[in-house]
């Protein structure tokens, strides 16, 4: 009479795995690697950030120092003919931008140029407008004013003015997917009274784990989430499915405009 079999080795055997067994173990191998796999992802993006931030704390400083050998003035955000912008320059309209030419060139360190945010290298984006890095100038209220598209605005004729928004994260969502755009937009354009007049494009790109870098005129950056208006779109592009749109109170502008309540809002 044959014993039963009890499933125990004994000694000099070899046990072999089950089907079930081998199926369970390659489950947790493949549950494991995915966890690492997003963490390591969630780490690298995370540490992205933290170098997009310092990157803009740095243009803050370099506008400020711009505008203490300018009269107080901030760098303007292009020049009449359009081959100068605060991010570049070019020898004809038809040439790209050369990140070592601009505006703020001399006042970005050895480099002379805008680094690219890290952050943008996870979005397939074109060549259009290549040299800002990613980030986008506030020109409506501090690369021009309604007296002078073409100077920036000098910072002691700003009354009461709050922190608002300098530089940020943009793109424009086209069609065909990312193009870099060198300044962030407001809601409207302004007159040459300063009022708000009609609506803009957003280009505001919120691509840090759902959030936009922001960089305020005192210094300070700050992860800022969307609102639920993300405007129009001229250029055939999806604003929601590109993570672009607008964020803040819209009055006056909201944050963009220093001299709004919103921005004075923020100083108290």
């Amino acid at each position: 009479m044959t014993a039963p079999d009890t499933g125990r080795v004994r000694p000099g055997q070899t046990r072999a795995f089950s089907l079930t067994e081998v199926l369970v173990t390659l489950s947790l191998i493949g549950v494991l690697a995915a966890v690492a796999t997003a963490s390591g992802t969630w780490l690298r993006r995370r540490a992205a950030a933290s170098v997009s931030t310092t990157q803009l704390r740095g243009l803050v400083t370099a506008n400020a120092a711009y505008a203490m050998d300018h009269e107080g003035a901030y760098c303007p955000a292009t020049s009449p003919d359009n081959l100068t912008r605060w991010h570049g320059g070019r020898r004809s309209l038809s040439d790209e931008f050369d990140p070592r030419h601009g505006f703020l060139s001399p006042y970005l360190g050895g480099h002379r140029q805008i680094l690219t945010c890290p952050l943008l290298r996870d979005f397939q984006t074109d060549g259009f407008e290549k040299g800002a890095g990613g980030y986008g100038y506030n020109a409506q209220y501090f690369g021009s004013s309604p007296q002078n598209p073409f100077a920036g605005v000098v910072a002691s004729e700003i009354p009461d003015a709050g922190p608002a928004v300098m530089f940020a994260t943009t793109a424009l969502a086209v069609a065909g997917g990312l193009q870099e755009y060198p300044f962030t937009e407001p809601y409207e354009w302004i007159d040459r009274r300063g009022r708000p007049r009609g609506p803009l494009q957003p280009s505001t790109h919120f691509r840090a784990h759902g959030k936009a870098l922001i960089a305020w005129s005192d210094g300070s950056v700050t992860a800022e989430s969307p609102n639920a208006e993300n405007g129009p779109n001229f250029y055939g592009g999806d604003n929601r499915q590109a993570g672009i749109g607008w964020f803040g109170p819209r009055e006056l502008n909201g944050w963009w405009n220093p001299a709004s309540p919103a921005a004075r809002g923020r100083r108290r």
